[in-house]
């Protein structure tokens, strides 16, 4: 989903900035004097995850650094529904869309409300009481043991999947469909696309594919592995305890994160650009 109506000038702006990242530091410096000349308050930070409520009062935050900076920083953006600003100084960069130098550029104009909203889905992760959190791009469950295989019973809604005996489970938002669900052969989506991907690592058998589920699923992934202690990885960063008596739920939260992006994004030429597509028709 995309707001493409004109936006609210930013007056409060937060920065999160990867200082690890080779040019973030410099980046920062030079976003942070361009948003105090148009009269926009600025704090800044290098911690990520954020701690709860850093964002609560913010129009906007502004993170500089790879995909894991932001996904570092989204749940909170999630919970106070303030929009991020991706400014990539990783690698890939499907979520940190702007460059440095555009970044610089277009500061001025996106302060000022000239961009669009994108609402990206998170997933609601669930493995027993008091250990619950969201995810952005993807749930991995697999064993704590990395060779070890599992057997995983997948319920949606209240009817049986499949039990599969795999290296572990992807499930996968539109947003994370280009990170780990890509390496395992998972499908690409349309971050506009309201379903949710299961790709099994490894299965032993070679009828075993991704399945798509729609968005409203409820999906429960049992332990069937006896006395293995399952890994559930949130967005690859968090990791959540496990109980043998609980299943591990997975649902599309209510949430969305807000993306900001400019006003001619386009997603098939960031697809293009990244995933290095070539091609087309000849003359």
């Amino acid at each position: 989903m995309q707001s493409s109506a004109a936006m609210k000038p930013i007056t409060r702006l937060a920065f999160v900035i990867n200082a690890g990242k080779a040019g973030a530091p410099e980046v920062a410096r030079d976003l942070i004097a361009l948003a105090r000349q148009a009269g926009v308050a600025v704090v800044e930070t290098e911690q990520y995850p954020l701690p709860a409520g850093f964002l609560r009062g913010f129009d906007a935050c502004c993170v500089i650094g790879g995909d894991g900076t932001l996904l570092g920083v989204a749940r909170e953006a999630v919970r106070e529904q303030v929009p991020l600003i991706g400014v990539n100084r990783g690698r890939l960069g499907f979520l940190t869309t702007f460059t440095a130098d555009e970044a610089r550029v277009q500061l001025a104009a996106l302060l000022a409300g000239q961009h669009r909203l994108a609402w990206r889905s998170v997933f609601d992760c669930s493995t027993g009481p008091g250990q619950h959190d969201l995810a952005l791009n993807d749930v991995l469950i697999k064993d704590e043991v990395n060779s070890r295989l599992v057997r995983l019973e997948v319920v949606a809604d209240d009817e049986l999947v499949t039990t599969y005996t795999c290296d572990g489970l992807i499930f996968s938002t539109p947003t994370g469909s280009t990170a780990y669900n890509l390496s395992a052969g998972g499908p690409l989506l349309h971050p506009n696309a309201e379903v949710v991907a299961m790709t099994p690592i490894c299965p032993h058998t070679l009828s075993n594919r991704s399945i798509i589920f729609r968005h409203d699923v409820r999906l429960r992934v049992f332990n069937r592995t006896g006395r293995a202690q399952l890994l559930v990885a949130v967005d690859g960063q968090r990791n959540l305890v496990t109980c043998a008596d609980n299943p591990v739920e997975i649902s599309v939260s209510p949430l969305k994160l807000p993306l900001i992006q400019r006003l001619d994004y386009s997603h098939f030429a960031v697809m293009r650009t990244k995933l290095n597509w070539s091609g087309g028709i000849a003359d």
